[in-house]
């Protein structure tokens, strides 16, 4: 693939100086190679973009909802091939790799609906004081560079682009050069409903190509989804330019079970939060305090459910859960293998690489982990479930809050008034109640603490590329 940048409306061969070998991760084999974009066409892109802007800022709210509209209609005729892309590049289960697109469908179909429901630019403000008027204008924040991750691509890039592009903003979107294909499909959707040149621009590359995008003096706001680490360097590049950013960042989340829950119950809930995209989520909850009058019962249960998962490659098995998504990730979790080995931590499932080609590891869970713990306090982003036991309610709020971590939680339990309770006095941002990790479009995302700065989705999502005017007058 040469032509893999979409600049002002034109497919160009990248010019940078890396290659970017794309990989399966269930074989561990590269099929596609790409040459990363240069820092010049980085500069393109945001010309591109600043160029487009006046214009795209007048269009009226309809059209740019009839445009949201197609992409989601675009992105339904794709569907198969897109599916087959995650479930090969990302080594996602289908019913995973389904879920994902829906998901970005209903993105740009939810923000075309809210984009018709935008107040007029103007709305009188009432004053109490007399001999004056005041208006308040919501303004598109301008040119948005997005930079997205590997772990859900397709989807996180929908959750920035379409409500940027409902705001009316311009956008620069650099997709992870782990998984770079599926983005392409926002490039060519574009290509097909005629949206005009600059309005969305693709670059593709490596660190390098971040750095350029998040550091450069043509943006108006930056958003970045990825990891604690890359997303410091992110911000300190926004503060050279007092620039406002949106920051998705990592999670060591807490699923809290009291002991009138149905064990089996429970432990649906538990799998499925530290076994969906093998636990490559921000949003893994991969904390388990469980109260002492159910211990005994549900983690004979957890261990059994983790070790009946079928791993394996998702494009030739009926599976529940495929591949890390790189060697490096792969290479990552292992560590953490024998980081529990040499903290002596009690292993009832899993802990170990599978000896296999690809990048696979065993769905893992550890009994009675210290709180000072490596496993404990870290975020390793794979299938990893430590399980600590606590005796009250106030413990179990304790022990979940101690994380310098905040972006979900889970609370089990058949006493909803004490469910509703303890999920109130949680530091996260987003909470489930005896659930599955449902993410509904029209609720937020985002998280406390350590785990960013902003929301996306909802309402909350809009006004992230919104910028507030007031106009006072006068009557004298």
């Amino acid at each position: 693939m040469t032509t893999s940048h979409y600049i002002a409306g034109r497919w160009v061969e990248g010019q940078g100086s890396d290659c970017i070998s794309v990989s399966e991760p269930a074989l561990g084999l590269p099929f596609a190679e790409l040459m990363a974009a240069s820092v010049a066409q980085v500069d393109q892109a945001v010309a591109a973009a600043r160029e487009a802007l006046p214009t795209w800022k007048q269009v009226s709210a309809s059209t740019r909802a009839a445009f949201l509209r197609g992409f989601a209609e675009q992105l339904g005729q794709r569907r198969e091939a897109l599916i087959t892309l995650q479930m090969r590049n990302n080594g996602k289960p289908r019913h995973e790799a389904e879920i994902d697109l829906d998901d970005a469908i209903a993105t740009f179909a939810y923000y075309a609906d809210l984009a018709e429901q935008l107040p007029s630019k103007n709305r009188d403000v009432p004053l109490a004081a007399p001999g004056f008027t005041a208006r308040t204008r919501l303004e598109p924040v301008g040119v948005v560079g997005l930079i997205v991750p590997w772990n859900f691509p397709l989807v996180t890039s929908a959750w920035k682009l379409a409500p940027a592009l409902a705001a009316g903003c311009t956008v620069v979107l650099k997709p992870s050069e782990v998984t770079p294909l599926i983005e392409q499909t926002y490039g060519q959707i574009a290509d097909t409903l005629g949206l005009p040149a600059g309005v969305l621009n693709i670059v593709n590359g490596k660190a390098e190509t971040g750095a350029a995008l998040s550091s450069h003096n043509g943006l108006d706001k930056l958003s970045f989804t990825g990891s604690n680490n890359v997303g410091s360097q992110v911000m300190r590049s926004a503060s050279a330019q007092c620039r406002p950013v949106t920051l998705e960042l990592g999670g060591k989340s807490a699923i809290v079970v009291f002991d009138d829950c149905d064990p089996d119950q429970a432990v649906e809930w538990i799998v499925a939060g530290i076994s969906w995209n093998a636990g490559q989520m921000c949003s893994a909850t991969s904390r388990l305090l469980v109260q002492d009058g159910i211990a005994d019962a549900l983690l004979p249960r957890l261990q059994a459910a983790l070790e009946k998962l079928r791993v394996g490659n998702p494009l030739t098995e009926e599976v529940d859960m495929g591949p890390l998504t790189s060697q490096a990730q792969w290479l990552k979790v292992a560590s953490y293998f024998a980081t529990a080995r040499e903290e002596g931590l009690q292993c009832l499932a899993g802990g170990q690489a599978l000896d296999r080609e690809g990048w696979f590891v065993s769905p893992t869970l550890y009994a009675d982990v210290p709180k000072n713990s490596r496993l404990w306090t870290e975020e390793i982003f794979g299938p990893v479930l430590c399980a600590r036991r606590f005796s009250t309610e106030a413990q179990a709020i304790a022990e979940a809050n101690d994380s310098r971590f905040g972006l979900v939680a889970t609370v089990c339990s058949a006493d909803l008034e004490r469910a509703e309770r303890v999920a109130d006095a949680l530091e996260v941002g987003h909470v489930w109640i005896n659930s599955v990790q449902a993410v509904f479009v029209e609720t937020s995302w985002g998280g406390t603490k350590g785990s960013g700065i902003g929301r996306e989705l909802g309402p909350w999502g809009l006004s992230a590329y919104q910028s507030v005017k007031h106009v006072t007058r006068c009557l004298g």
